[in-house]
């Protein structure tokens, strides 16, 4: 049992760094193609922050355990905002004032809406998830076209770039990019394992390890990446990319299991945890929004978020019994 255990810490632990050096070999070379920062931001390191979900569904999928896929994308869902944003707001508050921010956060809402009208009749078909990828590139062409209007004057530009190495000759943003992509194929193979063996060994659901084991995990680098930003003075970068994550974790995440194993979605995903979701992500934007002027996630809020979180974590686990 401790082997299994072990996978998945190292594989976790593989999985944060090679996530890491998958963004930044990849926005180096967007950056010496001349791709703008913030549509780097926006496109390139969302995308890669979400790369261990999207590795580990499609693993999980493969491997016969779809219910992994799912639970990982709704719970990193959860996790992203109250765990990370109710993290990093305990650390320093929060203040969004970014305008691409606002834009963002309805493109979210109506993804969520796909994503659960797609679901309701309890399968995730192969048509389904084709209809979630193609939601993905659509979502990539629309970023893309809220970044080149407000690039200007959004604050997201500055700190975009001033993240965005500079100088990385090609050869070596290549290198970074295939060492990160390699190794996120080994971390998220590593997790899958360990997660389905315990979850045999502990006799629980795969949506429940999905839920909470892997969605924590796999929500790590984007905890270390808001924490850094806050610390940074980063604020709309730090909502940003979980705002970001979110919708690849919806469209990406989702969508892969039903392009590689079509299967019936467990009722209590669709009516307990797409709800949950729904509630911190309506919590999000009413913190964030700020209605008129800049929004504040202050450490009060920080500690709502956080605790709803683990409220969650105890229901499931008691529910699980």
């Amino acid at each position: 049992m401790l082997l299994y255990f072990l996978a998945v810490a190292v594989g976790f632990a593989i999985l944060i760094w090679g996530a890491d050096r998958f963004v930044i070999g990849a926005a180096a070379t967007a950056r010496n193609l001349g791709v703008p920062p913030l549509i780097i931001g926006l496109t390139v390191v969302g995308f890669g922050t979400s790369a261990p979900e999207m590795l580990v569904s499609g693993l999980a999928a493969w491997h016969g355990s779809p219910e992994i896929s799912v639970g990982n994308a709704i719970g990193s869902n959860i996790a992203n905002i109250g765990l990370v944003i109710g993290t990093t707001a305990l650390v320093v508050p929060i203040t969004v004032h970014s305008t691409t921010l606002r834009r963002e956060f309805p493109l979210l809402f109506i993804f969520m809406v796909l994503s659960l009208l797609l679901l309701v009749d309890g399968y995730l078909s192969w048509w389904d998830g084709v209809s979630l990828i193609a939601g993905m590139f659509l979502m990539l062409y629309w970023i893309t076209r809220i970044a080149l209007r407000s690039r200007g004057s959004d604050p997201l530009q500055k700190e975009y770039a001033s993240e965005i190495p500079l100088h990385m000759p090609m050869w070596k943003a290549g290198i970074w990019l295939l060492i990160g992509l390699l190794l996120l194929l080994l971390g998220s193979r590593l997790v899958v394992y360990g997660a389905i063996e315990i979850a045999q060994w502990l006799g629980i659901s795969d949506l429940i390890i999905g839920l909470t084991v892997i969605a924590i995990g796999t929500s790590l680098p984007e905890l270390a990446a808001s924490i850094m930003c806050i610390l940074k003075k980063e604020d709309d970068m730090a909502v940003g990319n979980v705002v970001g994550s979110n919708m690849f974790n919806l469209l990406g995440v989702m969508g892969i299991p039903g392009l590689i194993m079509p299967f019936q979605v467990p009722v209590e995903a669709l009516s307990r945890d797409f709800a949950v979701m729904f509630a911190f992500t309506i919590a999000l934007f009413a913190m964030s929004y700020g209605f008129g002027r800049n929004g504040v996630i202050s450490r009060f809020k920080g500690v709502a978020l956080l605790a709803s979180f683990l409220a969650y974590l105890v229901y499931l686990y008691i529910g699980s019994l």
